[in-house]
């Protein structure tokens, strides 16, 4: 089992990055607060998930221990998938998660695409005893850094969402808002409006 790579980081997207091994290029999907969060730095230190699937082995990455623990935790839940657990952990930090989930605050829960009232309430039902145990949640600070339009779209693309539909929100998003917004927040606020 993968469970963290340290290397050089040669390539970074909102949905994605490309770790150097010792020449080896790993390719670790990530959330968009990880993203946010990754150093500009070149060389990285990142906690893995290796699913294994019939037809694929799909890494995940996360910079804390905590958010990768969470994300396994949500995987347990029947009915979520890396997908649903990946767009929970990029709409909300790792700390609203385990809050949602300890408070059974299902609104918040249910308030990520793709999570209905049913799958909320058995995410709770599931998770809550488990939750408490889950330490050491650092809240990671967003960092500025160049983003723009194409890579938000490519972003919310990956996470499923139709490409002409996506455009349509990011633009009156970027429109309405007075300062540039991060790459980061515009997917954020696109994610409340898709």
């Amino acid at each position: 089992m993968i469970t963290q790579l340290q290397g050089k980081l040669i390539e970074k997207n909102p949905t994605h990055v490309v770790v150097d091994c010792n020449g080896v290029g790993y390719f670790v999907n990530i959330t968009l607060n990880t993203f946010a969060a990754l150093p500009e730095a070149d060389s990285i230190k990142i906690y893995t998930h290796l699913q294994i699937k019939e037809d694929s082995h799909t890494l995940y990455g996360f910079l804390t221990r905590a958010e990768r623990e969470i994300f396994v935790l949500l995987l347990s839940v029947s009915g979520v998938g890396a997908s649903t657990a990946r767009m929970m952990l990029s709409s909300l930090t790792a700390a609203q998660v385990r809050g949602a989930i300890v408070n059974g605050d299902v609104a918040s829960i249910q308030s990520v695409k793709g999570i209905g009232a049913k799958t909320a309430q058995r995410i709770i039902l599931d998770l809550r005893e488990k939750m408490m145990k889950v330490q050491n949640i650092e809240e990671v600070a967003l960092t500025q850094s160049n983003t723009n339009k194409e890579e938000a779209l490519a972003a919310l693309e990956v996470l499923g969402f139709v490409r002409k539909q996506a455009e349509k929100v990011v633009d009156k998003i970027i429109k309405s808002d007075s300062e540039e917004l991060s790459v980061e927040q515009i997917i954020k606020i696109a994610l409340k409006s898709l």
